[in-house]
């Protein structure tokens, strides 16, 4: 019995075991096609987590400018660590936010269009935005935003620009090309919409469902069907006014706790491993110096690109944003 009492004792006095320390976790804001099954987010997390002794967590929304505004109405109390997927015509938005802090990522050896770079904003993908068609349906596809306007029989669909960079991107694209003649121009683009989506994938959905004859996408797209589905059938159409770039980014909200980690994500998703997932998941450009997959040799590529500096999108959107919805009333 006193042995019995003298255990007790001992085990009640005795500090309790620590628990076991918990693997710090990485949470990502980010859009749904690129958190999706067959999007880029599986493999890149399954690869991190192999080396970073952590949890890697996309939480998707259903587009960049949808996980921006997330992190705009949480604050500081978000519990994002990263904002991944913005691109070049929302950086000078999501910087005057205050919310998101300097990377330490060394980004001199990527390979990005018009050497943009941003000490907020590390870039990790890229490509051209495009009318794409099926060519078996329509063998002569419009040129030019002139020959688009000027066929009262071509049904395109497009993104909405408060919703979806690839809108916001069209409605650049626009001005970039016709310049203070934008204004005039998308009166004449507007009857050849069907409707503007919220989201890139609303609209794609839309386009294959035969809905309509063109869609707002990327010189890209056409890779998905030809490698994924081994069906040639899909182009891009070259546009005598040149072709807009996007550049998509990542960046570390100054809220989160993981800063370290944070950048050694960043750091590992431009390394030659993560850029080789995106081509064929994201269906865009890598920014490392790395082998194309088979079939994107086949893809047009534009002689001729449009970027309008960050600063100017950022003090001219609302107004520009304007000028293209007008036309839609």
């Amino acid at each position: 019995m006193l042995t019995r009492f003298v255990l007790t004792l001992v085990m009640a006095l005795a500090p309790a075991a620590a628990p076991a320390q918990e693997s710090p976790a990485l949470t990502i804001y980010t859009y749904d096609a690129f958190a999706a099954d067959w999007g880029p987010g599986p493999a890149l997390k399954a690869g991190f987590e192999e080396t970073c002794a952590c949890t890697l967590r996309f939480v998707a929304a259903d587009s960049s400018i949808g996980a921006l505004r997330r992190v705009q109405l949480e604050g500081n109390s978000t519990k994002a660590d990263i904002v991944l997927g913005l691109d070049t015509s929302i950086v000078g938005e999501a910087l005057a936010t205050g919310l998101f802090a300097n990377h330490s990522v060394d980004t001199g050896a990527l390979i990005v269009p018009k050497n943009w770079s941003s000490p907020s904003f590390v870039p990790f993908d890229y490509g051209y935005f495009a009318m794409v068609y099926n060519t078996e349906l329509m063998p002569e596809p419009p040129t030019s935003f002139e020959k688009l306007a000027a066929n009262p029989d071509i049904k395109i669909v497009i993104q909405d620009p408060r919703s979806s960079t690839p809108g916001m991107g069209l409605m650049l694209w626009i001005k970039a090309a016709y310049g203070n003649d934008a204004e005039e121009a998308w009166p004449e683009i507007a009857p050849r919409v069907l409707t503007l989506t919220r989201s890139w994938s609303e609209a794609y959905a839309l386009f294959l469902a035969g809905e309509a004859d063109m869609v707002l996408s990327y010189t890209t797209s056409p890779a998905y069907h030809l490698i994924v589905e081994n069906d040639p059938r899909f182009a891009a159409a070259p546009f005598r006014e040149g072709h807009y770039t996007q550049i998509e980014v990542a960046g570390i909200l100054a809220s989160s706790p993981n800063q370290q980690l944070a950048n050694d994500f960043l750091a590992y998703l431009i390394s030659p491993e993560a850029q080789g997932i995106i081509p064929a998941t994201n269906w865009m450009y890598p920014v490392a110096d790395i082998e194309l997959p088979e079939g994107f040799d086949t893809l047009f590529v534009p002689q001729k690109t449009l970027l309008l500096d960050d600063m100017t999108v950022t003090e001219n959107a609302a107004g520009w944003i304007g000028e293209m919805l007008n036309s839609f009333e």
